[in-house]
């Protein structure tokens, strides 16, 4: 990876949109990836300059190990190939260094849905929240400045060439994203002939914002400009939309302006008839209260809405031969959220292989005993040599729940003692495969045990310093949001703890593993404590992850990943 520092710009606020474009940082930035899906396709490498003031002010670039083979027509565009990617950094490392170069600053892209779409997909699967970029898309503008006559296509090749770009395109990404620098300066000087000298000036430019969006903008006029979350309502008082924002009344005049691009978001703002708020004391109780009313409302235009209701969650059977079980919803001893069903199906396999759990869905009674024998290739992980009783059966249920738990690592211990066994006889393919499937199962039981240990607590106040001055306080009841409030510089903090204390939420949790709460709002909860300067006011519990637990094995996952890379490039006399 490359950066050079450059000076960081500052986040546009809406009332300081008027900021010329020559004061305005913008990051341009280009990806090279496996494919054209964002969701089943992965990023090879990642090439960013920040601009300001028509100056380069910074770089970034680096390829990315997509975690999978470069098809080959892909490594034709490109000229990528497995091999450059081979001790290239994962993305879980590369995100966190480019979210911090693009801070504060307007990204660009050329074909923007693409690449945003890529990078907002990493993000999710990094559990890593997306900041909310102002994004340009050059192919919009292009179409906007120029005639077709001038430019029958606005791919950047032929953009480049129109501009006589320093750099031309290549599909790597860091002379991509230099040849969409030049085309950019080339628009902007265009769009200055007719009068466009800031930002606000140049989305309102844009040809996506119609006059009944922009007659709209009275709907935010009422609004707060406090922390909170905004319902649009339809002509029936419907709910179609519902989103967060720390300024009310700026994020919501936003959609009346060019700057929401989302065909979605358009259709949905012409619908609207007004916009009911909710205010809220920090962010926090914004982003929970939002999923909340998401919950119950299932606007039509939020692409997430549903995801409570779609997630998956792997189960230990309460049975005398227990096992493994998939479901929409967690039993006492389940493991999840996941995703989608192939992946908490992967995950099953993977536990039940390694603590001796049968695989089948056979009801076995306690009377019964359980008789698959070994096979050679594919026989059941509970097989043995003689039928087995329940009670011979029931320490492989005792070790699974005791891994789902973080009450005991030992089949941690085994897999990796697997890919050691693996490497050392240089089976270095077969330790790779049992390496990826091993760190699945570490990052999903860390993340459960994680949501689990917020959410075991009966009651927990925490605060973290506000912007401003004072403090940000949380009532947390069973992993939920039981009440919020900010005490301002200058405000004694204790009487507020009291208070909120004494009107919380009463939560009474149920026997899952989070106590009946929401994946995604514990998640935004154990985020929210794990922020630089929080600290813990009280607590009934210790917060605390299980010291057998996954979270001390991820460093592990680390370290395995770049051994078995190490062997497998090795030369022969040092591989004993």
């Amino acid at each position: 990876m490359r950066t050079d520092a450059g000076s960081r710009g500052i986040q546009l606020a809406f009332d300081e949109l008027d900021t010329p474009l020559r004061d305005t940082t913008f990051v341009v930035v280009d990806l090279e990836t496996t494919g054209g899906s964002s969701y089943a396709d992965a990023i090879t490498e990642i090439g960013a300059v920040k601009i300001r003031g028509g100056e380069v002010i910074g770089e970034l670039a680096t390829l990315v190990d997509p975690g999978r083979s470069i098809p080959p027509h892909i490594v034709q565009i490109t000229g990528i190939t497995s091999a450059m990617v081979y001790d290239a950094p994962r993305i879980e490392k590369v995100l966190p260094a480019f979210l911090e170069f693009a801070s504060g600053s307007v990204l660009v892209a050329h074909n923007a849905g693409f690449d945003i779409g890529f990078l907002r997909a990493a993000a999710s699967r990094c559990d890593t929240a997306w900041p909310s970029f102002r994004v340009l898309c050059t192919v919009k503008l292009a179409r906007r400045v120029l005639t077709r006559d001038e430019a029958p296509s606005v791919k950047l090749s032929a953009l480049a060439q129109l501009f006589q770009a320093s750099t031309q395109p290549t599909h790597r990404a860091l002379d991509d994203a230099r040849a969409t620098v030049d085309v950019l300066h080339a628009l902007f000087a265009r769009v200055g002939n007719q009068g466009v000298h800031s930002y606000t000036e140049l989305v309102d430019y844009l040809p996506n914002v119609s006059a009944g969006q922009r007659a709209k903008r009275s709907l935010a006029s009422g609004l707060p400009r406090t922390p909170g979350v905004y319902l649009f309502r339809g002509p029936s008082n419907e709910v179609l939309y519902i989103g967060t924002a720390v300024n009310l009344q700026r994020r919501v005049r936003n959609y009346f302006t060019g700057s929401e691009s989302r065909g979605r978001m358009k259709e949905m703002v012409s619908l609207a008839e007004r916009v009911d708020h909710v205010e809220c004391a920090h962010a926090l109780e914004a982003g929970v209260r939002e999923l909340r009313l998401l919950l119950a409302h299932a606007p039509p235009y939020n692409r997430r809405s549903k995801f409570p209701k779609r997630a998956w969650w792997v189960t230990l059977t309460d049975e005398p031969f227990g096992r493994l079980s998939i479901g929409r919803t967690a039993g006492a001893v389940a493991l999840g959220p996941f995703g989608s069903r192939g992946d908490a199906a992967d995950v099953a396999s993977t536990i039940a292989e390694y603590c001796g759990l049968r695989t089948c869905t056979t009801k076995i009674a306690a009377s019964k005993m359980h008789t698959c024998l070994p096979v050679a290739v594919g026989g059941c992980p509970a097989a043995a040599s003689d039928p087995q009783t329940a009670d011979r059966y029931r320490p492989a249920a005792g070790l699974t729940e005791a891994l789902i738990t973080g009450a005991d690592d030992e089949p941690l211990h085994r897999m990796r003692r697997r890919i050691d066994e693996l490497a050392a006889g240089e089976f270095f393919e077969s330790a790779a495969r049992q390496r990826d499937r091993s760190s699945n199962v570490v990052r999903i039981l860390r993340r459960s045990q994680r949501l689990a240990a917020v959410a075991r607590i009966e009651e927990l106040v925490a605060a973290r310093p506000a912007f401003g001055g004072g403090w940000e306080f949380a009532v947390v009841r069973y992993g939920r949001l039981a009440s919020a409030a900010v005490a301002p510089r200058g405000v004694a903090p204790m009487p507020v703890v009291e208070a909120i204390t004494a009107a919380a939420e009463t939560v009474v949790p149920d026997a899952s593993p989070l106590r009946g709460a929401l994946a995604e709002e514990v998640g935004l909860i154990a985020r929210w404590l794990e922020q630089p300067g929080t600290r813990i006011v009280r607590t009934t519990d210790n917060y605390a992850e299980p010291a057998h637990g996954a979270g001390r094995w991820l460093d592990w996952v680390e370290l395995a990943r770049d051994a078995v890379r190490a062997e497998s490039a090795a030369p022969d006399y040092l591989r004993h």
